[in-house]
């Protein structure tokens, strides 16, 4: 009987410092987080890049 492998964290902190802008289930996660419409929160990534706490920032701002 093989070992299974162990799963390590690596990569799980920089990809959960990304917005995935094509990704359906990630934009509706920040526009649920950040009560802004999907459309807001794509545009955004576009305007700003793929940073969380960017794309966080400018929906914040637009209020």
């Amino acid at each position: 009987m093989a070992k299974a492998k162990k799963q390590t964290t690596r990569g799980r902190k920089q990809d959960r410092a990304r917005v995935a802008g094509g990704q359906r289930h990630e934009v509706n996660y920040e526009s649920n987080k950040t009560r802004k419409s999907a459309a807001a929160v794509k545009k955004a990534v576009t305007k700003v890049g793929n940073s969380r706490k960017r794309v966080e920032k400018r929906l914040a701002r637009k209020s």
